[in-house]
């Protein structure tokens, strides 16, 4: 096993102390709402946004953002950065963006990894890891996208809410759906990266109001 694959798995652990376990990204609202109510609504909900939100937006740019700084052209890695922060549709989506983003670029400084500018989005900052780390750009997209899996799950076992066996189906379901995601995302041009993830949006803008939440806005 290759040096890179093992600090990849360092880099998507849930014990890395970057807080994403705190955040749902609107599926606490979307239960609250009674659009998710079982394990295959949960299902349904993740794997729509898997396929369209960071099918489109998140691991295209992850790629982008990897090769900028391979090629160390920094003018093109900070546009990406920007470019990903705007498509975050409200301000809940965008300050988790920034803290996340924020508390890995303090962790990497930690670790004797340089980032390139004191603000980076997460996903930003997870490319500076990933090629600090060497890791090949395919695979720093499945990690990526495992670890979103695995963390809204996390959130649907809590909110929904739903059992552990349950919450380990649906990854198996998710897991399966990952490479073609990916691969998809890798061809997808500069023109055609963007989502309209409408559901997602609504649910993330009315959970910055929510009376009574246990994940963060």
């Amino acid at each position: 096993m290759s040096p890179s694959a093992i600090r990849l798995w360092q880099l998507i652990s849930p014990t890395l102390p970057i807080g994403t376990y705190s955040y749902s990204q609107g599926l606490e609202r979307a239960v609250a709402h009674g659009w998710i109510t079982d394990a295959a609504a949960a299902q349904t909900w993740i794997a729509d946004l898997l396929a369209h939100a960071l099918g489109h937006v998140d691991l295209p740019i992850l790629s982008r953002l990897q090769t900028s700084l391979a090629r160390h052209d920094s003018v093109a890695f900070y546009d990406w950065d920007k470019t990903l922060l705007a498509y975050r549709e409200t301000r809940e989506l965008r300050d988790q963006e920034r803290a996340v983003g924020a508390a890995l670029s303090r962790l990497l400084s930690e670790l004797d990894i340089a980032t390139p500018q004191d603000s980076l989005t997460y996903v930003g900052a997870y490319a500076v890891a990933a090629n600090a780390w060497e890791i090949d750009p395919s695979d720093a997209c499945r990690g990526y996208a495992w670890a979103w899996c695995e963390n809204l799950v996390a959130a649907a076992i809590k909110l929904v809410p739903l059992g552990h066996s349950a919450g380990q189906r649906i990854l198996l379901s998710l897991g399966n759906d990952i490479e073609d995601v990916v691969a998809s995302a890798q061809r997808l041009d500069d023109l055609n990266i963007g989502s309209s993830a409408y559901g997602l949006a609504i649910a993330s803008a009315q959970h910055e109001t929510q009376y009574c939440r246990l994940f963060r806005s």
